[in-house]
């Protein structure tokens, strides 16, 4: 779909991560601080910041799930977070937030900061409810939470603490908790390793730069889990 170099207001792109390069291609230079990504899953801040649209663009959090076509969307609000967990930041988050309120749905406005670390839980919930539910057999979201939440508490917390160092995040108390109380309300979600490059990858990268400065892995149990996922066959990395 063409973008008119002369119009106004948001432009939301919605494409998985791998078309995101295609879309800022065709995106006129005066239209880039109109983009709204909204809804991509796994790390993509690096991304945007190399094609120098991050500043300017309006990026959205969502937390909701539509079971199949044609289905109201389930919202992201759970039994720890009644406000929803959906955020927006940005140029356009105010007539994003408006939009989702409008049908039903909740939406908070962040500064960019509370917006980074809101998604980097997301980021953090993403990589190990996925890592985990396939680890032990390829279970469901809300079985690695009831069944498995000792694991779920630690590689959260090692993921925790290496975004406080290497990125300098700080978080609200309570990360583990309110990413169990998401996946109780998604339960019935699937777990597989999709999109790497995007998601697992972004942990990885880190231990091995850690590694190849003489640093210990922060989170080395997700390392070992994503190192066996890959001996047994589940996702695909060098």
């Amino acid at each position: 779909e063409n973008i008119p170099a002369e119009g106004s207001g948001p432009i939301y792109v919605t494409t998985r991560n791998d078309d995101l390069k295609g879309v800022l291609s065709d995106c006129p230079p005066s239209r880039k601080s109109d983009l709204v990504f909204y809804g991509q899953n796994g790390y993509i801040e690096d991304f945007l910041k190399d094609e120098k649209v991050f500043d300017d663009s309006t990026k959205v959090l969502v937390y909701m799930a539509v079971a199949k076509l044609g289905d109201k969307p389930t919202d992201g609000i759970t039994d720890l977070n009644p406000e929803g967990l959906t955020a927006a930041t940005g140029k356009w988050a105010e007539q994003v937030a408006a939009r989702l309120r409008g049908s039903g749905l909740t939406c908070n406005v962040l500064d960019e900061d509370n917006f980074r670390a809101c998604m980097f839980e997301k980021h953090m919930w993403i990589c190990t409810f996925m890592l985990l539910g396939v680890h032990h057999g390829g279970i469901t979201v809300g079985e690695v939470e009831s069944k498995h939440k000792e694991d779920v508490f630690k590689m959260v917390e090692e993921m925790q603490k290496c975004l406080e160092v290497e990125r300098g995040i700080k978080f609200k108390d309570g990360v583990p908790e309110r990413l169990c109380a998401y996946a109780r309300s998604v339960a019935h979600f699937p777990t597989a390793l999709k999109e790497f490059s995007w998601r697992n990858k972004f942990w990885l990268d880190i231990a091995r730069a850690r590694e190849g400065k003489g640093e210990k892995d922060l989170t080395p149990f997700h390392t070992k889990l994503l190192l066996k996922a890959r001996d047994d066959g589940a996702v695909k990395f060098d």
